[in-house]
């Protein structure tokens, strides 16, 4: 009865009236969302069904969807766009009417889940644009008191038809109006970047754009370490924020920087290049991967940027055009980052040197102003502020000093090139009530095309007090000597302090010096002390004393520190890279090469003025000496380089690559102690294979100290074949080898006992 009264409803003038209003009003709203909302409202009532709506095509995802749906669903759906009943309409581009939904094998019944609705009857009507175009479908659920039929599809097809035109206007002008937004805030993210100086900041502000200029779950800048060849970075969305590093030829993002060409990869576990264990230990799931490379204005890859996981569907090549257009602006603000990195740290660099600096310098424009004064020169001018010489006259402030000076100061001012300076050597300096002597160089400032810039005083204080330091500095540690100018009484006496206490000794001398006969012992020698002492100073130790050929140094006596230990081990440490690098230099001059040990050891020691009132010798002794003396002595017997006492390893605070190599009583003691060879200063070259080597090493230690000869000596093996050099390896064979034909008495502990020193 009722299809009868739409039949003839169709034939009547109400029917056009009815198509005229629904074009009217969906023509009258302002929004896609409203006119659609028109649509189905008046679609559902002139049908009588419980809840219609209208699914669009998106061409980019190919998915179906729809921003609203009658009853109490209120967010976007979306399906692809061949799942589903209206999926099956949309690709047979035909109407199809199910009385039963639940019955169709082609119903989807998740929609149902997700919003709690029953669908029971399905209509389904493709919607057409006015050129016959597919853009959509439209949707009827739960026919009231009857099914749908040939009669509601014919009226839905003509009230969406009424209306297509006015819904493809609406939709036009969103993808317009989103695709302008899109543009405004690409535009606006870019000026933010282009503006961003700081290359931390640069980081944060670059990720956050490309993730959501191309709605992606996580994005990442990898920026290349041309000193390391790695690619690294500090910031991403999606990921904790730590540094990642890895070599610049490895995964996706490596051969996209190898080859410079972008890599679209819809499916990332299909890529033979892609590192699953990135997924298995972040919990994240990888689907896609969009990776760009970052070039800079000479065509050079500097980086690549890498977007994972597209929101809606996969990356396109609108994405990929998009990637290479921000990449093209980002690199010249990386490289902008960058630049004004590398300025600041030169400049904090220089102002560093110049705050470090014993001797006083002084900078004078053209216009004889002061413009620079480091805290040395502040001290010599006796002023506690830089704003008391600040843009002062120069004249008026070496007005009472040696007429020379200004004389030298305007012969600078007048040089013609930087080359150009003066030198006055043991001035008279006056600055109120203080006078100094002093050497003085005034130099000559230039900029890179040669413009005056004005000139630069250097002031080194030669007083007695300054003299004498520089004589006593010789023969003892800098801030030894220090502290004996500044004291007024010395005597005999000592204190029982913990020390650090470091000896080395040269390998072979005897031999070496009958080779190289007096004089050139003594010039090798000379050389050789040189580096060492610096590596020692460096690290605020005191050379104790040289005995022989052997060096001993203290740290943390006098002048203790926190970290008196880890400063023993890093001046060792130096000591084994300055000597290297020496016997690279004579081997090339085709002169013999010479090798040392090191041993180390932290304890209590004895320390003070040893001698007579008429001579001193400011010393430590006591057990703690003697044992960083064996422990030096021990290198010989393991074919080590350098060793330290369990006493040390146990007060370090930083981390170093080391092993323990045994657990000894040495010569004249009697309690056992562990030994532990630090192998920092060692490269690939040096010592290949080191992380394997140590852990077989490890385990032959483990099956050593329980007694288990034969896997001891297996592990040992292991280790000999990747590094053959490993001596360490030869003499726990060796042993285990003896300790197999000779068996220890039980309860063999693994402690070895030195018969020799």
């Amino acid at each position: 009865m009722q299809n009868d009264m739409i039949v003839k409803n169709l034939k009547s003038k109400s029917y056009y009236r009815l198509l005229s209003q629904i074009y009217r009003d969906v023509a009258k709203t302002t929004s896609l969302k409203e006119a659609l909302m028109t649509l189905v409202n008046v679609t559902t009532c002139v049908i009588g069904c419980e809840r219609g709506s209208v699914f669009l095509n998106d061409e980019k995802t190919g998915e179906l969807y729809s921003f609203i749906a009658q009853g109490d669903l209120q967010h976007e759906i979306r399906v692809l766009n061949n799942s589903g009943l209206v999926g099956w309409s949309f690709t047979h581009d035909e109407s199809i009417c199910v009385s039963d939904a639940y019955k169709d094998s082609r119903y989807n019944k998740i929609i149902d889940q997700i919003t709690g609705f029953k669908t029971k009857s399905v209509l389904c009507v493709p919607l057409k644009s006015v050129n016959n175009e597919l853009i959509g479908v439209t949707q009827m659920l739960n026919k009231i008191g009857d099914n749908f039929t040939e009669t509601d599809v014919q009226l839905v097809k003509a009230l969406t038809e009424q209306a297509a035109l006015a819904i493809q206007s609406k939709l036009t002008i969103e993808h317009i109006e989103a695709a302008h937004k899109k543009e405004l805030e690409f535009l606006e993210a870019m000026s933010r970047v282009s503006a961003e100086i700081q290359l931390s900041s640069l980081l944060e502000k670059i990720i956050t754009t490309i993730a959501k200029a191309l709605d992606a779950e996580r994005a990442t800048l990898f920026i290349n370490d041309a000193r390391t060849n790695e690619l690294y970075t500090e910031a991403s969305i999606g990921l904790e924020k730590k540094e990642i590093r890895f070599q610049n030829n490895l995964g996706i993002a490596g051969s996209v920087f190898t080859t410079g060409e972008i890599s679209n990869i819809p499916h990332a576990y299909a890529d033979l290049r892609f590192n699953p264990s990135f997924d298995k230990m972040t919990g994240f799931f990888t689907r896609s991967i969009l990776t760009a490379p970052v070039k800079n204005k000479a065509g050079h890859v500097i980086g690549v940027t890498q977007v994972l996981n597209k929101r809606h569907g996969e990356f396109t090549s609108d994405d990929e055009s998009q990637l290479i257009a921000i990449n093209t602006q980002i690199s010249m603000a990386i490289e902008n980052a960058k630049l004004f990195d590398d300025v600041q740290n030169i400049k904090n660099y220089n102002e560093s040197i110049l705050e470090s600096m014993t001797n006083g310098v002084i900078t004078i424009n053209e216009m004889n102003k002061v413009v620079t004064c480091n805290k040395a020169g502040l001290r010599l001018l006796e002023l506690s502020n830089f704003s008391e010489i600040n843009n002062k006259d120069a004249t008026v402030i070496f007005a009472e000093s040696d007429p020379l000076l200004l004389e030298k100061i305007e012969k600078a001012k007048n040089a013609t090139e930087s080359s150009q300076s003066e030198v006055l050597m043991e001035a008279e300096l006056k600055f109120g009530k203080k006078s100094i002597t002093a050497n003085i160089t005034v130099i000559p400032l230039f900029s890179a095309k040669m413009h005056r810039l004005g000139i630069m005083i250097m002031i080194e204080d030669i007083s007695s007090e300054k003299r004498m330091k520089s004589t006593m500095s010789r023969y003892m540690s800098p801030d030894l000597a220090e502290q004996l100018l500044k004291s007024t009484e010395f005597s005999l006496g000592g204190t029982s302090t913990v020390a650090t206490v470091l000896f080395s000794d040269l390998r072979n001398f005897t031999t070496l010096s009958e080779a190289l006969g007096p004089e050139g012992t003594v010039n090798l020698l000379n050389e050789y002390f040189t580096l060492m002492v610096d590596c020692i100073q460096n690290e605020g130790g005191m050379l104790d004393k040289f005995i022989g050929d052997a060096i001993m140094a203290v740290f943390g006596n006098p002048f203790p520190h926190d970290d008196d230990p880890d400063r023993a081990v890093r001046a060792a440490i130096a000591m084994m890279r300055a000597l290297h690098a020496f016997n690279k230099k004579r081997a090339a001059k085709k002169q013999i090469t010479i090798d040392h040990g090191i041993g180390i050891n932290t304890d209590k020691v004895v320390s003070g003025n040893i001698g007579s009132e008429k001579r001193m010798d400011f010393t430590v002794i006591g057990d703690g000496v003697n044992l960083a003396s064996r422990i030096e002595g021990l290198c010989k017997q393991y074919g080590a380089h350098l060793l330290i006492s369990e006493f040390t390893f146990k007060k370090l605070k930083s981390t170093y690559r080391t092993r323990q190599l045994d657990k000894v009583i040495v010569k004249g003691k009697a309690k056992p102690v562990a030994i532990y060879e630090i192998i920092d200063f060692y490269d690939a070259e040096t010592f290949p294979n080191q992380i394997e080597v140590l852990g077989h090493f490890n385990n032959g230690i483990e099956y050593y100290n329980v007694a288990q000869w034969d896997k001891a000596i297996a592990c040992f093996d292991a280790a000999l074949k990747l590094y053959p050099d490993d001596k360490p390896s030869r003499v726990y064979i060796d042993r285990c080898l003896d300790l197999k034909a000779n068996p220890p008495e039980e309860g063999w502990n693994g402690v070895w006992v030195m018969k020799h020193k």
